[in-house]
Protein backbone atom coordinates (compact mmCIF):
# COMPACT_ATOMS: atom_id res chain seq x y z
CA UNK A 1 0.00 0.00 0.00
CA UNK A 2 1.80 3.11 -1.18
CA UNK A 3 -0.51 5.18 -3.15
CA UNK A 4 -2.26 5.92 -5.63
CA UNK A 5 -0.50 3.41 -8.65
CA UNK A 6 1.25 5.30 -11.04
CA UNK A 7 3.43 4.67 -14.15
CA UNK A 8 7.32 4.43 -13.38
CA UNK A 9 8.81 7.15 -15.65
CA UNK A 10 11.50 6.14 -18.10
CA UNK A 11 15.00 7.99 -18.85
CA UNK A 12 13.88 7.23 -22.68
CA UNK A 13 11.14 9.67 -22.22
CA UNK A 14 12.94 12.28 -21.28
CA UNK A 15 13.71 15.14 -24.14
CA UNK A 16 16.26 15.68 -26.20
CA UNK A 17 17.13 18.90 -24.33
CA UNK A 18 17.10 16.61 -21.30
CA UNK A 19 19.44 14.17 -22.64
CA UNK A 20 21.62 17.24 -23.78
CA UNK A 21 21.80 18.31 -20.41
CA UNK A 22 22.71 14.94 -18.84
CA UNK A 23 25.82 14.30 -21.81
CA UNK A 24 27.09 17.89 -20.38
CA UNK A 25 26.47 17.00 -17.11
CA UNK A 26 28.49 13.87 -17.82
CA UNK A 27 31.21 15.50 -19.33
CA UNK A 28 31.74 17.80 -16.15
CA UNK A 29 31.23 14.74 -13.72
CA UNK A 30 33.95 12.93 -15.92
CA UNK A 31 36.15 15.78 -15.45
CA UNK A 32 35.68 16.34 -11.64
CA UNK A 33 36.60 12.61 -11.26
CA UNK A 34 40.06 13.31 -13.07
CA UNK A 35 40.56 15.94 -11.42
CA UNK A 36 40.06 14.25 -8.17
CA UNK A 37 42.24 11.84 -8.88
CA UNK A 38 44.52 13.98 -10.12
CA UNK A 39 44.82 16.11 -6.98
CA UNK A 40 45.19 12.93 -4.99
CA UNK A 41 47.99 11.65 -6.89
CA UNK A 42 49.76 15.05 -5.97
CA UNK A 43 48.89 14.63 -2.07
CA UNK A 44 49.83 11.15 -2.26
CA UNK A 45 54.14 12.61 -3.55
CA UNK A 46 53.46 15.29 -1.37
CA UNK A 47 54.11 17.72 -4.14
CA UNK A 48 53.09 20.99 -5.34
CA UNK A 49 50.38 20.48 -7.87
CA UNK A 50 50.89 21.02 -11.31
CA UNK A 51 47.56 23.59 -12.05
CA UNK A 52 49.52 25.49 -9.01
CA UNK A 53 52.98 25.24 -10.18
CA UNK A 54 54.12 29.27 -10.68
CA UNK A 55 55.44 29.28 -14.34
CA UNK A 56 56.15 33.51 -15.30
CA UNK A 57 58.16 32.71 -17.81
CA UNK A 58 54.55 31.19 -19.60
CA UNK A 59 52.30 34.09 -17.85
CA UNK A 60 49.26 35.33 -20.34
CA UNK A 61 50.09 32.59 -23.31
CA UNK A 62 46.67 33.20 -25.34
CA UNK A 63 44.79 29.63 -26.28
CA UNK A 64 46.70 26.75 -27.73
CA UNK A 65 50.10 28.52 -27.25
CA UNK A 66 53.01 26.02 -26.80
CA UNK A 67 54.02 26.29 -23.30
CA UNK A 68 57.72 24.75 -21.60
CA UNK A 69 56.10 23.64 -18.42
CA UNK A 70 58.76 23.84 -15.32
CA UNK A 71 60.27 20.55 -16.04
CA UNK A 72 61.19 21.76 -19.06
CA UNK A 73 58.86 19.87 -21.22
CA UNK A 74 57.20 21.62 -24.04
CA UNK A 75 53.16 20.82 -24.07
CA UNK A 76 50.02 22.86 -25.64
CA UNK A 77 48.06 25.77 -23.16
CA UNK A 78 44.55 24.65 -24.55
CA UNK A 79 43.13 27.38 -23.08
CA UNK A 80 46.25 29.34 -22.53
CA UNK A 81 47.67 30.41 -19.05
CA UNK A 82 47.00 33.27 -16.07
CA UNK A 83 49.05 35.72 -14.87
CA UNK A 84 50.99 33.24 -13.07
CA UNK A 85 51.63 30.68 -15.74
CA UNK A 86 49.29 28.16 -14.41
CA UNK A 87 47.34 26.10 -16.74
CA UNK A 88 43.83 27.53 -17.14
CA UNK A 89 42.13 24.33 -18.79
CA UNK A 90 43.85 22.22 -15.64
CA UNK A 91 42.99 24.83 -12.60
CA UNK A 92 39.28 24.75 -14.75
CA UNK A 93 38.94 20.81 -14.22
CA UNK A 94 39.98 21.35 -10.71
CA UNK A 95 37.25 24.02 -10.64
CA UNK A 96 34.94 21.70 -11.45
CA UNK A 97 36.42 19.14 -9.00
CA UNK A 98 35.50 21.74 -6.19
CA UNK A 99 32.18 22.40 -7.61
CA UNK A 100 30.85 18.91 -7.43
CA UNK A 101 32.06 18.53 -4.26
CA UNK A 102 30.25 21.49 -3.09
CA UNK A 103 27.23 20.84 -5.13
CA UNK A 104 26.69 16.82 -3.99
CA UNK A 105 27.68 17.65 0.12
CA UNK A 106 25.60 20.60 0.67
CA UNK A 107 22.55 18.84 -1.43
CA UNK A 108 23.11 15.34 0.64
CA UNK A 109 22.58 17.76 4.00
CA UNK A 110 19.82 20.26 3.12
CA UNK A 111 17.64 18.44 0.77
CA UNK A 112 17.20 15.34 3.48
CA UNK A 113 17.11 17.49 6.62
CA UNK A 114 14.61 19.95 4.34
CA UNK A 115 12.78 16.71 3.34
CA UNK A 116 12.64 15.08 7.19
CA UNK A 117 11.42 18.47 8.80
CA UNK A 118 8.72 18.94 5.91
CA UNK A 119 7.28 15.16 6.52
CA UNK A 120 7.05 15.11 10.54
CA UNK A 121 5.19 19.02 10.06
CA UNK A 122 3.16 18.40 7.42
CA UNK A 123 1.59 14.65 8.88
CA UNK A 124 1.88 16.14 12.80
CA UNK A 125 0.72 19.12 12.26
CA UNK A 126 -0.38 21.22 15.37
CA UNK A 127 2.97 22.36 17.84
CA UNK A 128 4.85 20.22 15.72
CA UNK A 129 4.33 21.94 12.04
CA UNK A 130 4.22 25.45 14.18
CA UNK A 131 7.59 24.46 15.54
CA UNK A 132 9.71 23.28 12.16
CA UNK A 133 7.36 26.34 10.38
CA UNK A 134 8.75 28.55 12.88
CA UNK A 135 12.43 27.63 12.66
CA UNK A 136 12.20 27.78 8.26
CA UNK A 137 10.17 31.73 8.46
CA UNK A 138 12.97 32.36 10.77
CA UNK A 139 15.97 31.06 8.72
CA UNK A 140 14.50 32.54 5.96
CA UNK A 141 13.92 36.02 7.36
CA UNK A 142 17.61 36.32 7.50
CA UNK A 143 19.26 37.21 3.96
CA UNK A 144 21.05 33.90 2.62
CA UNK A 145 24.17 35.89 1.94
CA UNK A 146 24.35 37.59 5.44
CA UNK A 147 23.66 34.08 7.30
CA UNK A 148 26.65 31.94 4.84
CA UNK A 149 28.86 35.02 5.79
CA UNK A 150 28.31 34.53 9.27
CA UNK A 151 28.45 30.58 9.28
CA UNK A 152 31.53 30.81 7.17
CA UNK A 153 33.46 33.14 10.00
CA UNK A 154 32.00 30.80 13.00
CA UNK A 155 33.12 27.72 11.14
CA UNK A 156 36.38 29.09 9.36
CA UNK A 157 37.37 29.62 5.56
CA UNK A 158 37.67 27.12 3.40
CA UNK A 159 35.38 24.59 1.95
CA UNK A 160 34.35 23.26 5.47
CA UNK A 161 32.55 26.91 5.64
CA UNK A 162 31.43 26.97 2.82
CA UNK A 163 29.57 23.32 3.14
CA UNK A 164 27.77 24.64 6.55
CA UNK A 165 26.96 28.01 5.06
CA UNK A 166 25.23 26.76 2.49
CA UNK A 167 23.63 24.05 3.98
CA UNK A 168 22.25 26.63 6.17
CA UNK A 169 20.56 28.44 3.85
CA UNK A 170 19.23 25.97 1.24
CA UNK A 171 16.83 23.46 3.76
CA UNK A 172 14.18 25.56 3.74
CA UNK A 173 12.75 25.30 -0.07
CA UNK A 174 12.87 22.09 0.50
CA UNK A 175 10.99 21.71 3.77
CA UNK A 176 8.00 23.89 2.35
CA UNK A 177 7.84 22.14 -0.73
CA UNK A 178 7.80 18.54 1.10
CA UNK A 179 5.89 19.64 3.85
CA UNK A 180 2.68 21.17 1.54
CA UNK A 181 3.07 17.79 -0.67
CA UNK A 182 2.41 15.88 2.65
CA UNK A 183 -0.42 17.71 4.15
CA UNK A 184 -2.00 17.47 0.60
CA UNK A 185 -1.04 13.35 1.03
CA UNK A 186 -2.02 12.77 4.66
CA UNK A 187 -5.62 13.08 3.76
CA UNK A 188 -5.98 10.58 0.75
CA UNK A 189 -7.49 7.28 1.37
CA UNK A 190 -4.33 5.27 1.42
CA UNK A 191 -3.21 7.00 4.52
CA UNK A 192 -6.20 6.40 6.37
CA UNK A 193 -6.50 2.90 5.41
CA UNK A 194 -3.03 2.75 6.85
CA UNK A 195 -4.40 3.71 9.76
CA UNK A 196 -6.91 1.78 10.23
CA UNK A 197 -4.89 -1.01 10.36
CA UNK A 198 -2.72 0.17 12.76
CA UNK A 199 0.16 1.11 11.25
CA UNK A 200 2.30 3.34 13.12
CA UNK A 201 3.30 7.13 12.12
CA UNK A 202 6.87 6.05 11.20
CA UNK A 203 5.87 3.52 8.99
CA UNK A 204 2.62 6.10 7.50
CA UNK A 205 5.60 8.52 6.70
CA UNK A 206 8.47 6.34 4.81
CA UNK A 207 6.94 3.64 3.33
CA UNK A 208 3.80 5.10 1.88
CA UNK A 209 4.14 9.03 1.42
CA UNK A 210 7.41 9.27 0.96
CA UNK A 211 7.54 7.16 -2.09
CA UNK A 212 4.99 9.61 -3.53
CA UNK A 213 6.47 12.68 -2.51
CA UNK A 214 9.73 11.62 -3.80
CA UNK A 215 9.05 13.03 -7.21
CA UNK A 216 9.50 16.44 -5.31
CA UNK A 217 12.19 15.30 -3.18
CA UNK A 218 14.51 14.34 -6.28
CA UNK A 219 13.63 17.85 -8.11
CA UNK A 220 14.73 19.70 -5.18
CA UNK A 221 18.55 18.01 -5.30
CA UNK A 222 18.68 18.47 -8.74
CA UNK A 223 18.20 22.56 -8.51
CA UNK A 224 19.68 22.43 -5.40
CA UNK A 225 22.98 21.16 -6.95
CA UNK A 226 23.68 24.66 -9.39
CA UNK A 227 22.25 26.61 -6.97
CA UNK A 228 24.92 26.03 -4.38
CA UNK A 229 27.99 25.46 -7.44
CA UNK A 230 27.13 29.48 -7.96
CA UNK A 231 27.03 30.31 -4.12
CA UNK A 232 30.51 28.47 -3.90
CA UNK A 233 31.40 30.71 -6.76
CA UNK A 234 30.27 34.34 -5.71
CA UNK A 235 32.26 32.76 -1.95
CA UNK A 236 35.47 32.04 -3.58
CA UNK A 237 34.98 35.02 -5.43
CA UNK A 238 34.91 36.79 -2.48
CA UNK A 239 37.82 35.21 -0.65
CA UNK A 240 35.68 32.90 1.59
CA UNK A 241 35.41 29.88 -0.24
CA UNK A 242 38.38 27.19 -1.06
CA UNK A 243 41.30 28.49 -0.11
CA UNK A 244 44.70 27.11 -2.27
CA UNK A 245 42.87 25.91 -4.34
CA UNK A 246 41.21 26.65 -8.24
CA UNK A 247 37.89 27.21 -7.46
CA UNK A 248 35.43 29.07 -10.39
CA UNK A 249 35.10 31.97 -7.83
CA UNK A 250 39.07 32.63 -7.35
CA UNK A 251 39.55 32.36 -11.22
CA UNK A 252 37.08 34.76 -11.85
CA UNK A 253 38.44 37.51 -9.10
CA UNK A 254 41.74 36.78 -10.71
CA UNK A 255 41.11 37.17 -14.34
CA UNK A 256 38.35 40.15 -13.75
CA UNK A 257 41.56 42.69 -13.12
CA UNK A 258 43.04 41.73 -15.96
CA UNK A 259 39.67 41.40 -18.48
CA UNK A 260 40.33 45.30 -19.74
CA UNK A 261 44.19 44.42 -20.73
CA UNK A 262 43.07 42.35 -23.24
CA UNK A 263 43.50 38.94 -21.28
CA UNK A 264 39.99 38.00 -21.77
CA UNK A 265 40.52 34.21 -21.80
CA UNK A 266 40.21 33.05 -18.30
CA UNK A 267 37.39 34.93 -17.36
CA UNK A 268 35.67 33.53 -20.41
CA UNK A 269 35.99 29.55 -20.59
CA UNK A 270 35.74 30.00 -16.46
CA UNK A 271 32.12 32.17 -17.20
CA UNK A 272 31.25 29.51 -20.01
CA UNK A 273 31.53 26.31 -17.78
CA UNK A 274 29.93 27.92 -15.21
CA UNK A 275 27.42 29.08 -17.11
CA UNK A 276 26.94 25.56 -18.97
CA UNK A 277 27.10 23.44 -15.61
CA UNK A 278 24.32 25.54 -13.82
CA UNK A 279 22.06 25.27 -17.22
CA UNK A 280 22.69 22.16 -17.83
CA UNK A 281 21.01 21.16 -13.68
CA UNK A 282 18.14 23.80 -14.47
CA UNK A 283 17.18 21.73 -17.73
CA UNK A 284 17.27 18.46 -16.23
CA UNK A 285 15.62 19.69 -12.74
CA UNK A 286 12.66 20.79 -14.98
CA UNK A 287 12.91 17.65 -17.44
CA UNK A 288 12.66 15.48 -13.96
CA UNK A 289 9.74 17.00 -12.74
CA UNK A 290 7.74 16.58 -15.75
CA UNK A 291 8.78 13.10 -15.72
CA UNK A 292 8.19 12.60 -12.28
CA UNK A 293 5.19 14.51 -10.94
CA UNK A 294 2.28 12.27 -11.27
CA UNK A 295 -0.39 15.27 -11.70
CA UNK A 296 1.78 16.03 -15.00
CA UNK A 297 1.79 12.80 -16.17
CA UNK A 298 -1.62 12.15 -15.78
CA UNK A 299 -2.22 15.35 -17.95
CA UNK A 300 0.06 14.12 -20.65
CA UNK A 301 -1.88 11.05 -20.75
Amino acid sequence: MSGPETRAPRLGALSLRARASLAVIAVFFCAAVWGEVSAARYRLRDETPGYNTVNLAERYRPPLSRVVDAQGESRLALMGTDNLGRDVFSRLIQGARIAFHVGIVTSLIAVPFGALLGLLAGYYGGKVDALCTWLAATVAAIPALLLILAVSVVVGKGLMGVYAGISVTTWVGVYRTVRGETVKHRGLGYVQAAKALGYGPARIMFRHILPNVAHVVIVAFSLRFPSAVGTEVFMGFLGIGAQNEPSWGVMIANARVRLWQGIWWEGAFVTLALFALVLSFNQLGDALRDRLDPMRRGRRS
